[in-house]
């Protein structure tokens, strides 16, 4: 949530909401480099970043929607703000796509509406009218509870996950079905002698997640959002596995019926569990919290190895056959 330069003090931002989507790539292969780069190219003239170590990915330029409406409160308070939502898109190994709609929010804004260049010159910001009460809009962004003429990140998120997942270089063809997760995000201003910290995650049902965090200045919107696109990624990755060892009743019915349902996760997901791996290094030391509760990386390996165990266990056999 770093400044910019020049702005006064109630013109820096104190709270950072947003909301990812992540899901399967609707397509029966992952998608080459230059084909992702197609794929996310968002806004005309503007790069997508692209990366091959430790493994592929592709990240979009932001597009921004502006917004005049109210922001969402835990307390039903009317908080008008201006400005823009600041939305993006990734491709992780070709296959794993997400969206992401996030806005920082300054500690007050003019009792007026300014001209549109001045919001459209400070992209992802949103001004309230007057004050900004930064706790009761981070729960209301949290609780996703929607009253008429409140913003909706979700919504936002969605319909850029829609319009990338009908580009025409996808066959619709998915290997395996998978459910979508929802990840709600908010960022608050930590105390200027604290470090970053995770005060908050849930795990909720529907595949809805939040996560709530305290940032000190300095660190940008972009990293945050960066954390929590990971968190995302992670948690689709775990809940997907889950999903799919249960599904395949593992212990419960013969080995091969449980090794072939379980042939989608060897091809397409065991490999991609790589927390951090394009996290802000000052905030990387985070997902210790997560590791410690509810163990994220724990879970994921007692269930790779149980998928490995299943697939030595079928293998024996065929050792004394011709």
């Amino acid at each position: 949530m770093a400044a910019h330069g020049g702005r006064d003090e109630d013109a820096e931002p104190v709270l950072v909401c947003g909301e990812v989507r992540t899901s399967l790539l609707q397509n029966s292969q992952a998608l080459p480099a230059r084909t992702a780069a197609d794929l996310l190219r968002l806004r005309a003239g503007e790069r997508v970043r692209l990366s091959e170590r430790p493994n592929p990915y592709a990240l979009s330029p932001d597009v921004l929607t502006g917004v005049d409406c109210l922001l969402p409160t835990a307390s039903g308070a009317k908080v008008r703000a201006v400005g823009t939502v600041a939305g993006r898109a990734a491709l992780t190994e070709g296959r794993l796509l997400q969206t992401n709609a996030f806005f920082e929010a300054t500690a007050a804004g003019p009792d007026q509406r300014r001209p549109w260049g001045h919001y459209l010159a400070r992209p992802g910001v949103v001004e309230p009218f007057g004050r900004l009460q930064a706790q009761d809009v981070a729960r209301g962004c949290l609780t996703g509870v929607q009253r008429p003429g409140e913003l909706d990140l979700g919504a936002i998120a969605e319909r850029l996950l829609s319009k990338v997942g009908r580009h025409r270089a996808l066959d619709q063809r998915a290997p395996f079905k998978a459910q979508r997760t929802r990840l709600r995000w908010v960022a608050l201003r930590a105390p200027d002698s604290e470090g970053p910290s995770i005060t908050a995650f849930t795990l909720a049902e529907n595949g809805l997640r939040t996560v709530e965090l305290r940032l000190p200045g300095g660190i940008g919107t972009a990293a945050a959002a960066g954390l929590c696109e990971d968190l995302a990624l992670h948690d689709w990755l775990l809940t997907t596995l889950v999903r799919m060892v249960e599904r395949s009743r593992l212990g419960s019915v013969d080995g091969r019926q449980a090794v072939s349902a379980l042939r989608p996760a060897v091809d397409h997901l065991l490999h991609l569990w790589m927390p951090t791996a394009r996290v802000d290094q000052i905030l990387s030391p985070l997902w210790e919290v997560l590791e410690r509760e509810p163990g994220f990386s724990r879970q994921w390996q007692i269930l790779v190895q149980r998928i490995r165990d299943q697939l030595a266990l079928q293998a024996i056999p065929l050792h004394g056959q011709p």
